[in-house]
């Protein structure tokens, strides 16, 4: 039996184990980025390539913005990796960032057994030493990643990946460093 609890629908599953969320930066930042992603998703790929450092660098190392990775699961096989990216329980974000950088080595395949199969054979290239079938089947770890992606609906009328929320603001212009950043610095 799993309960949610709180507003940020933080599962627990029986032996009290709260699956953390995986974030970076200050916890005090003015600034909350929450990003909805689904680990196949090109254009949230582009972000972790394209935007994500830069935004590190100016703002996240800094202490002025804390971001919070969310889950929008737009298949299984983002599903699955989703459920890998939180199976060590331990809120980091380095797994995170290894999928989204090789999404082209393992978000392929006709099925989602080929996709698992390019999955376990990048997590074994990265050294990242895990029990994949174990991970997997993980209820309450599914059951996060798809609360994660209901509340998403629910609350930000989140319809597409990547989507911004800053500050519970839905970020609605183009996605590029450029307009991140001219929309972050208006509320430093």
């Amino acid at each position: 039996m799993f309960i949610i609890i709180g507003s940020n629908n933080n599962l627990f599953a029986d032996n009290s184990d709260e699956i953390k969320r995986i974030v970076e930066g200050n916890k005090d930042a003015k600034i909350i980025i929450i990003a909805y992603e689904s680990l196949t998703c090109g254009h949230c790929a582009n972000f972790h390539k394209e935007v994500y450092p830069e935004l590190k660098k100016e703002f996240i190392d800094k202490g002025l913005v804390k971001i919070e990775f969310r889950n929008f699961p737009l298949d299984m096989a983002a599903l699955n990796a989703s459920k890998i990216a939180h199976c060590k329980n331990d809120g980091d974000s380095n797994l995170l960032h290894i999928l989204f950088r090789n999404q082209k080595k393992w978000a392929k395949g006709e099925n989602i057994e080929e996709a698992n199969n390019h999955l376990k054979k990048l997590l074994d290239s990265e050294g990242i030493n895990l029990d994949f079938e174990r991970c997997i089947a993980k209820k309450n770890i599914e059951d996060y990643v798809l609360n994660d992606r209901i509340e998403g609906v629910k609350k930000f009328e989140i319809n597409a990946t990547p989507t911004i929320i800053i500050n519970d603001k839905k970020f609605d212009k183009t996605l590029n460093y450029k307009n991140l950043k001219k929309y972050i610095e208006k509320l430093i």
